[in-house]
């Protein structure tokens, strides 16, 4: 017995697009019968009268808009797949579709080989649909499941840890991780960046942990996830101010030295990466400082790759009143450059400089 072809609706009141995907995707039909539509009531006359493996729709249309089909679909057709198309073009209709609980699986403009590839994924014998978190918000998947009213498990996992979220008739009713369970573990889920998911229809939850609102328990997830990102950024500058003040120390012996005016971390073009000496309290004659220093250098490598075919590493330069070291920072954009007067001992400022180097190098690295 021959196997039954998959049929995909496509829901569009653009009919050029309607047309021009009709046409592109006809090359496919050995795969799947394809029907175009321009509206919402087209689209549940359609499938009162014909199975529907797949339906793709657009999210802005009159009268029934694609947030509504879906619903309807769901509670009609549960074993039919839906995905939503988005084109917001302004926060507002942004707002709007966040608010409504839009999920943005794909978003115009597409190519039509991305299209393709998800009507053949989307249509393979497999519960439920496969994605990346990555691709779009965590809680815009939860809110799929919620406003559906779905009993289904949602199973995410992210950097070698893995978690599960239940949903009875679209409440959350369970969450659990290796280590939580309960809220807690809904929490520690929602905080995860990226990851991939894959939605298990009709799993109903080992038991209920959660009695709370899905609602409130996005809006409280997104509340502990700005208060981390507020602990993250303190630590991060914490961090860095802990390593300035080990630079600091570090070249501490070099400043003090007879003749040491300025010491200058800075990239190939210039932006300063550190400073030590007497503009400290004067950033724009810092940034100066390492523009004039980039374009000096662009210079000098200039001349030394045209005598010596090779990268400057290290260079030191005596003026009639200044002296001048230059080192590159091993594997990194960065370099070191120490100013002072002409009395400067330049032994000592070079054996500091080398000596101090990698420690320099694990000081400057992310």
């Amino acid at each position: 017995m021959a196997e039954t072809k998959k049929r995909v609706l496509i829901v569009d009141d653009e009919e050029d697009l309607t047309w021009t995907l009709s046409k592109k995707l006809s090359k496919d039909n050995d795969k799947f019968e394809l029907i175009t539509v321009n509206s919402g009531q087209e689209a549940i006359n359609v499938l009162n009268q014909l199975p529907v493996d797949l339906v793709i729709s657009d999210v802005r249309m009159p009268e029934i808009s694609g947030l509504d089909l879906l619903v309807r679909i769901r509670e009609t057709y549960p074993s039919t797949k839906v995905v939503i198309m988005t084109a917001y073009g302004s926060s507002d209709v942004q707002k709007e579709a966040n608010e409504r609980g839009c999920f943005k699986y794909i978003e115009k403009p597409f190519e039509i080989n991305e299209l393709r590839q998800l009507i053949l994924d989307a249509l393979k014998d497999e519960k439920g649909f496969r994605g990346t978190v990555a691709d779009f918000q965590l809680s815009d998947i939860i809110q799929l499941n919620c406003l559906g009213r779905l009993t289904s498990a949602l199973h995410i996992q992210h950097d070698g840890e893995e978690g599960y979220i239940y949903f009875q008739d679209g409440n959350i009713v369970h969450a659990e991780t290796k280590n939580l369970e309960g809220e807690k573990a809904f929490y520690y889920i929602m905080s995860w960046d990226g990851g991939e998911f894959k939605v298990l229809r009709n799993q109903l939850a080992p038991r209920e942990t959660i009695q709370k609102g899905w609602q409130s328990l996005l809006l409280e997830s997104l509340r502990i996830k700005d208060e981390s990102s507020d602990l993250a950024k303190k630590e991060i500058e914490a961090e860095k101010q802990k390593r300035r003040r080990q630079l600091n120390r570090l070249f501490q012996n070099i400043m003090e030295a007879e003749g040491v005016v300025h010491i200058l971390i800075h990239s190939h073009a210039g932006f300063p990466i550190f400073y030590k000496g007497k503009l400290q309290e004067t950033p724009e004659e810092i940034s100066r400082l390492g523009d004039k220093f980039a374009a000096f250098m662009a210079g000098l490598e200039k001349a030394s790759a045209s005598l010596f075919g090779k990268h400057l590493f290290f260079w030191e330069g005596h003026f009639l009143n200044n002296t001048v070291f230059t080192i590159k920072v091993p594997g990194e954009d960065a370099y070191v450059t120490i100013i002072g007067g002409r009395e400067m001992n330049a032994g000592f400022v070079r054996l500091e400089l080398k000596k101090h180097l990698e420690k320099i190098k694990s000081l400057i690295t992310d």
